[in-house]
């Protein structure tokens, strides 16, 4: 953190990357069947943090496979409240950390959304929508709460917009691969190891890319530049398609061995 000690995310990236390992983030959605097994999974095999998805009705960032996952959640009767209840229960040993949307934070009050989450022993929260400019009252509620505020980084931002993202970011900076909303792609886009690069030459934070990082060989070629990635959709996916907690630790098992330069 930006004049006080590292939260308990930031600190745990810090020490991966001082030990020359890629950081490897998977997100689950919560509220799907089994996503708690799932996040025990992706944490065994390798997951350095685990990022769950509260639903969200208006998912403005996220592509078709986690907007489905996000109904077939909220139909089954998932709830904020219930999601960051579980996540009390989890015991997996790593950093875990919420991604969901503002309106979320500002239903529920932002010192009591981020007590909710400090409770639960969750480090970090990611709210996609929330511009920086707009930022203020949550960041504040969520520092005196001890929860790490992730911001994320455009890849179209200016030089002096990406070094405001940075100075105000906690745990690590989100460095969004490419313009467009979440999915698997085939190829890495460019711009993913170009906002990576640009990150990294103004903040010491830990960098990730996410958002088009879909398979094991896109996840290396993301890590020659950033200290890591965020792998949602293909984890997701799998999900849907009924592959369980099983299919979700095999896929992390391979984006883990990827990384370690094992290969797939």
């Amino acid at each position: 953190m930006s004049g006080s000690r590292p939260g308990r995310l930031e600190a745990s990236l810090r020490a991966a990357r001082d030990r020359g390992r890629k950081c490897l983030v998977p997100y689950i959605t919560g509220g799907l069947e089994g996503w708690e097994a799932a996040v025990e999974a992706a944490a065994a095999a390798g997951a350095d943090t685990v990022e769950i998805g509260i639903p969200f009705s208006d998912p403005v960032m996220d592509g078709p496979t986690i907007q489905a996952a996000g109904d077939r959640a909220l139909a089954a009767g998932a709830t904020p409240g219930g999601i960051v209840a579980a996540a009390a229960e989890l015991d997996v040993g790593v950093p875990l950390v919420v991604m969901t949307y503002y309106n979320i934070a500002h239903h529920m009050g932002h010192r009591r959304f981020a007590r909710s989450l400090a409770e639960a022993g969750v480090s970090g929260a990611i709210l996609a929508d929330l511009p920086l400019e707009e930022s203020g009252p949550w960041t504040v509620a969520a520092d005196d709460a001890g929860v790490e505020t992730v911001l994320l980084a455009a890849p179209t931002a200016s030089a002096e917009r990406l070094a405001a993202v940075c100075a105000r970011a906690r745990g690590f900076v989100y460095a969004v691969g490419l313009l467009g909303v979440t999915g698997e792609r085939a190829t890495l886009a460019a711009s993913a190891v170009v906002i990576a690069g640009r990150l990294k030459e103004i903040t010491d934070l830990p960098v990730l890319v996410g958002v088009g990082v879909s398979t094991p060989a896109q996840a290396a070629e993301a890590t020659t530049v950033a200290d890591g990635v965020v792998v949602g959709s293909a984890i997701v996916r799998r999900l849907l398609e009924g592959q369980g907690p099983e299919g979700v630790g095999s896929f992390v098992a391979g984006l883990r061995r990827a990384l370690d330069g094992a290969g797939p």
